[in-house]
């Protein structure tokens, strides 16, 4: 924990309206400026408490507070370095430590996700069994969705028309192994607006559950992999349509100053969300009409982590025929936040339920976001509801534009 950074909280309150936990709450001790507040007592000399550790696991690491803090307090880091510090020096029971272990041992691999997908669904109807067991099973049979089809991609996939660009395609773990066609979507929207797209084989974890869970060592690990494969593909700009992988990976440099030739390979990369890049790029592949209503989210580690939040909005907003609306409290996380709504998920539900409240108060035929995480909670809380939602990633919205076909 950087004492430099907690000082530089003077404690003003701007970032307790935009705090999650705070809203939900109100216990000062679950805002930034409290937990900020613990941080200090702990750099003082003040042991790291069970109580003190439940204040940090609590928060949802969404950086609404970094969009509303005046006095430019990195949050961010502090609750990175903070969280690797909790997993240093604080013993958690041994329930916990098996569930934390389970996740991170199947998370961050694809292939070993891949196994899991098949039975996280078939244990839907035992989620009242698994939820007595431990509450974190019972939220992940909870967030499971349907099992499609795999999608395969090429190593290259060719720009169609002239040739703008090349550009590395990071393919993730949840996004690869639960959303496959949102990968194959992005690779036909790179490649129709020119771009050839490079899908390096044996791609891994980037690292972005392991970072904002403080486990910095594999953390580490998985960023190194990740740089090499994107190095081995020989391409300098990577298209990223997670927006916390995107957010972790654009970061690596700062996770890896410890070691600078690594730092320095980390920023030989450019790391760009779809969105980013395409806003970037500009459009040239023609936009069929698309007669639909869209609910916008916004994912917390696309809008309050790298800051883009007009480009998708613009991209959806120039198809013919789309209609465009906002969500309530756009700038309240879903509750998703990569693994919290499985290692907190009564918090996670209250968010979720704010969220599919506020979806439900809109006429919307469809809700679009640009991560995983989001598109599992929103659903699972509609669920909750009695209802369902159709949902899609911003690249699909766009690939059926472009081809012309349904949605």
């Amino acid at each position: 924990m950087d004492p430099e950074l907690i000082g530089d909280c003077v404690h003003c309150g701007f970032c307790l309206p935009a705090c999650p936990t705070y809203v939900l709450w109100g216990e000062e001790m679950d805002s930034p400026r409290g937990r900020i507040h613990l941080m200090a007592q702990h750099v003082e000399g003040t042991p790291l408490t069970s109580e003190m550790a439940g204040h940090f696991d609590a928060c949802l690491g969404c950086m609404a507070c970094v969009t509303a803090c005046p006095s430019g307090v990195r949050y961010d880091r502090l609750i990175e370095q903070t969280r690797a510090e909790v997993e240093r020096v604080h013993v958690r029971d041994p329930q916990e430590r098996a569930i934390r272990g389970l996740v991170f041992s199947l998370f961050p691999y694809p292939r070993r996700l891949r196994l899991l997908r098949l039975p996280m669904r078939l244990t839907g109807p035992l989620r009242g069994f698994l939820e007595r067991v431990h509450p974190s099973l019972g939220a992940m049979a909870a967030l499971a969705p349907e099992p499609g089809p795999r999608s395969r991609l090429p190593r290259l996939v060719k720009a169609r028309g002239p040739r703008r660009a090349s550009v590395g395609m990071l393919l993730g773990c949840v996004q690869r192994e639960f959303f496959p066609q949102v990968n194959a979507a992005t690779a036909r929207v790179l490649a129709m607006e020119g771009c050839d797209v490079v899908i390096p084989p044996g791609q891994g974890c980037c690292g972005a559950l392991s970072v904002h869970s403080g486990r910095e060592d594999q953390a580490v690990r998985l960023a190194k992999r990740t740089i090499r494969t994107f190095e081995r593909a020989g391409v300098d700009t990577v298209v990223v349509n997670a927006a916390g992988c995107g957010s972790s990976m654009k970061e690596y440099a700062d996770l890896l100053e410890a070691e600078p030739e690594w730092a320095r390979r980390a920023s030989r990369i450019r790391t760009v969300d779809l969105a980013e890049w395409l806003a970037e790029l500009g459009p040239v592949a023609r936009r069929h009409p698309l007669p639909l209503t869209v609910a916008y989210h916004d994912a917390c580690h696309l809008a309050h982590a790298q800051g883009i939040r007009r480009q998708p909005r613009d991209l959806l907003a120039a198809i013919p025929g789309l209609t465009l609306r906002e969500l309530p409290e756009p700038e309240i996380c879903c509750g998703s936040a990569g693994t919290y709504n499985i290692f907190q998920p009564r918090a996670a539900a209250e968010l979720g339920d704010r969220k599919a409240a506020g979806l439900a108060g809109i006429e919307a035929d469809l809700l679009v976001s640009a991560n995983p995480g989001c598109t599992l909670q929103i659903a699972s809380a509609m669920r909750r509801r009695g209802g369902r939602v159709r949902v899609a990633h911003t690249a699909q919205v766009l690939d059926a534009s472009l081809r012309g076909v349904g949605l």
